[in-house]
């Protein structure tokens, strides 16, 4: 029988992040709900959906899709045709298709839903005490896909046979584990195993764990088959919060990877860590139970209680409680916490059962990527954990958490992965198919095509064989996960980073290369991000560590007017020399003597805390390098500037971690603003050769050392230098006179000086443009490459140079 006149039908094809996210149950009941039949299916570009009734039930079926989307659902793009009707008799879930280039988009890990929360609390419930409990609304998910469509088979749960229970729950659509692709229970799905090292079992069988109760469970190593939800699990739930509560070092395998863990409370257990991680200083972060908990830490406001319950449950730095109980250690010397919630049941379970907060760092050794299987983890992390809380679930990438925190407009990503990546990034321009491969430090990678970026989860610095390593797994993975095969490779300018080289060696035979300068990537990335027209045109205020400049210096306090296309340099930081070049980034003292030599104050009574921390030899080897060039290349870096000034004022002299003597200035300047009398410290504006205009930083220097010489707090001065330079910020900004003005760079990552300067422009009447989704730092330097690569690949100004600038040294 033909279908009736009045019948309609409308095809549906949706695209985003809407796999593995319930999105066919969803529709599957609102279809039912408004009496109309078809059909839903997941495909390679997203899901689609073919419905027919009568019009006025089609029409509110597709309004209601829009309105009301799963609730982790990224819709990007609907696009709906009226086709002929067909008859259907019913709605149905049709199995899913694979095929054709994906552009789905992969749903990040999602931090544990209530409902499965209270699964696992409940008495009786089967899922009692299981640490693997997921549902549509949370769970593991980029870091399980293999490929697309997002489908049990194409995960690293394929080799995990649903028992009978799990199967009905996974082939109800009514059933909020409908498709859950990671859906297991304790007969059947991944468990956990306790790996003890050289341990006295006596010690921690005996230790004390609050809110445990009864003697220790021993875990076992084998798994004999199903088992009850109080079993091998809980046994080796026990013996970590026992091992945590005698002080050990546990390594803990998680959703992305491994964390080393240890008491948050127990200064002996920090230093530890420290010692045996070789992270002398650097902050480390701490997990509580839930929000309660944190606030006993931490000031947590509207924003950070947002970030914190967030499914994404990154790292939030917030202000620390005067009276927080946990060791002076973790964040020695800083005013503000990384804090984050447990993410998975597992991390609840431990929590719960330990009864207090607990570091939770990065498994890794210094400058290596996180461990990823038991076995990695306990040949990397030999010497460094005592003790192995480990799963049978494989992990098929790498993800770090995410750190984040309140901004002056809201919330903001200061490193992207888990809870994050690869959520798409919208960008018009780019239609052609390109791989960026980012920078040297804080990499990420990118890949785009039709009008999305995808961008990577953090990988890190790229100093070590690992990392590389991890750097080129990422490249394949991309290109591989979303079948793309770039017609060009985009790059920065240096030809000594490890991803330039990568770009270079890899593809230099065969497909174009496109170098993107290092802070003209700064800039594009925020105007992606704000999703500003090819030919917005805007002043970018760029302050880094380094980046190279297209003069052959290293560049790194900019301001840059230009768009997504290109930029010009229209000012700067007064330049000075590096004596030692890098060198010069891990001790502040170098920096502080060269500036000290081009101020003609190196015999100011009040620079002789800098003075102090050098032997005579050393400041006539170093001034000698100045004065004749030699190892010392010029720079304009804002990163270094804030170096010297914390040098001068006694703060330090050698960094233990990068960016610690700009943040011990800022956490000065934090306690000076509370008795902040005085003006800011002057900076001039001048014009040099070619029109371009120096930000003088001389008159501030020369001012801080006369406070200093009177007697003025170390924290005070730091804060009038602050002031200070965001004043000379604005008045750039001024005679620049462009309405919008972008901050970008690692420097910004300084919470005084981005407020202060977002604050201050403000008043002066321009439109600030910061980050929010993408890291104000390195990490957001693929989006930028691959914006400015869009932008000139749509215009046809591609230059594709043979051969690069010779290395500056830095």
């Amino acid at each position: 029988m033909a279908p009736s006149p009045s019948v309609h039908r409308l095809r549906l094809d949706i695209q985003g992040a809407v796999q593995g996210v319930g999105f066919r149950p969803h529709v599957y009941r609102k279809a039912r709900g408004l009496g109309l039949t078809g059909w839903i299916v997941n495909d390679h570009q997203g899901i689609r959906i073919e419905v027919e009734g009568a019009r006025e039930g089609v029409a509110a079926f597709a309004e209601a899709l829009r309105l009301d989307p799963p609730r982790q659902a990224r819709i990007t793009r609907i696009e709906e045709q009226w086709i002929p009707s067909e008859g259907d008799r019913d709605f149905l879930i049709r199995e899913s298709r694979a095929g054709g280039t994906p552009t789905a988009s992969i749903l990040p890990d999602l931090a544990t839903c209530p409902s499965c929360l209270a699964d696992i609390r409940r008495a009786g419930d089967r899922r009692r005490g299981y640490p693997f409990t997921n549902c549509t609304d949370c769970g593991p998910r980029f870091s399980i896909v293999v490929r697309l469509p997002y489908d049990r088979p194409h995960t690293t749960m394929a080799g995990f046979v649903q028992c009978d229970a799990c199967l009905g729950e996974y082939s109800s659509p009514g059933d909020r584990r409908f498709h859950a692709q990671p859906n297991a229970c304790p007969a059947c799905g991944p468990r956990l195993d306790w790996w003890p090292g050289n341990a006295n079992e006596e010690e921690v069988a005996d230790s004390r764990v609050p809110g445990s109760a009864g003697s220790p469970v021993v875990g076992k190593t084998t798994r004999p088959g199903p088992v009850s939800p109080d079993g091998e699990d809980e046994g080796a739930l026990h013996r970590a919060a026992r091992a945590l509560g005698a002080g050990r070092v546990v390594a803990v395998q998680g959703l992305g990877g491994f964390h080393l863990m240890v008491d948050a409370a127990s200064e002996a257990a920090v230093d530890r860590l420290r010692a045996r991680k070789r992270r002398e200083a650097k902050p480390l972060a701490v997990m509580v139970r839930d929000l309660a908990e944190a606030r006993t830490l931490v000031w947590a406001g509207p924003v950070a209680r947002e970030l914190l319950t967030s499914p994404a449950a990154p790292i939030v730095l917030l202000r620390r409680r005067p009276d927080a109980p946990v060791a002076h250690s973790v964040a020695p010397g800083n005013p503000r916490i990384g804090v984050m919630l447990a993410a998975t049941p597992l991390h609840h379970l431990l929590l719960e059962r330990f009864g207090r907060p607990v570091v939770a760092t990065s498994g890794n050794r210094s400058e290596e990527p996180i461990c990823t299987t038991p076995e990695e983890a306990r040949a990397r992390l030999a010497g460094i954990a005592d003790d192995f809380l480990v799963h049978d679930r494989p992990i098929r990438r790498h993800v770090d958490d995410s750190v984040t925190r309140p901004g002056p407009e809201g919330p903001q990503i200061l490193r992207r992965a888990r809870g994050y990546a690869p959520l798409p990034l919208p960008l018009a321009l780019a239609n052609r198919p390109v791989l960026a491969v980012g920078g040297h430090l804080k990499n990420t990678v990118a890949v785009a095509r039709d009008g999305q970026v995808w961008l990577s989860q953090h990988i890190g610095d790229l100093e070590t064989p690992e990392a590389r390593r991890a750097f080129r797994s990422t490249v394949a993975d991309f290109l591989e996960l979303y079948r793309v095969e770039p017609e060009a490779v985009v790059h920065d300018l240096h030809p000594e980073y490890a991803s330039t080289r990568f770009a270079r060696e890899e593809f230099a035979s065969w497909m174009p290369r496109i170098p993107v300068q290092h802070h003209h990537a700064h800039l594009a990335a925020a105007l992606a991000e704000h999703a500003a027209a090819p030919d917005h045109r805007v002043l970018g205020v760029i302050w880094d560590g380094t980046g190279l400049g297209t003069d052959g210096t290293v560049w790194g306090g900019e301001f840059l007017a230009g768009g997504l296309q290109d930029a010009e340099r229209v000012g700067h930081l007064r330049p000075f020399r590096l004596p030692g070049g890098e060198a010069a980034a891990r001790e502040p003292r170098r920096s502080a003597l060269s500036l000290l030599a081009e101020a003609g104050l190196l015999d100011h009574p009040a620079a002789s805390a800098t003075r102090a921390a050098l032997t005579g030899q050393e400041t006539r080897v170093l001034l000698q390098a100045v004065e004749r060039g030699l190892n010392s290349p010029i720079t304009t870096s804002a990163g270094r500037l804030f170096d010297a000034l914390s040098s001068l004022l006694g703060l330090c002299q050698r960094s233990r971690f990068e960016g610690e003597a700009a943040m011990a200035l800022e956490h000065a300047a934090d306690l000076g603003r509370t008795d902040h009398r005085g003006g800011a410290y002057p900076m001039e504006v001048h014009t040099a050769e070619g029109g371009v205009r120096v930000l003088d930083w001389r008159p501030l220097l020369e001012t801080m050392l006369e406070d200093r010489d009177r007697g003025v707090p170390v924290p005070l001065c730091a804060a009038r230098a602050h002031d200070g330079l965001v004043a000379g910020i604005a008045t750039m900004a001024r005679a620049v006179g462009l309405e919008s003005v972008v901050l970008s760079g690692g420097c910004f990552l300084n919470d005084i000086l981005a407020r202060g300067t977002h604050a201050a422009l403000n008043r002066g009447g321009h439109r600030v443009l910061l980050h929010r989704e993408v890291p104000t730092g390195d990490g957001g330097i693929a989006l930028g490459q691959v914006a400015v690569a869009a932008a000139r690949l749509a215009a046809g100004t591609v230059a594709l140079p043979d051969d690069l600038p010779l290395s500056t040294g830095v």
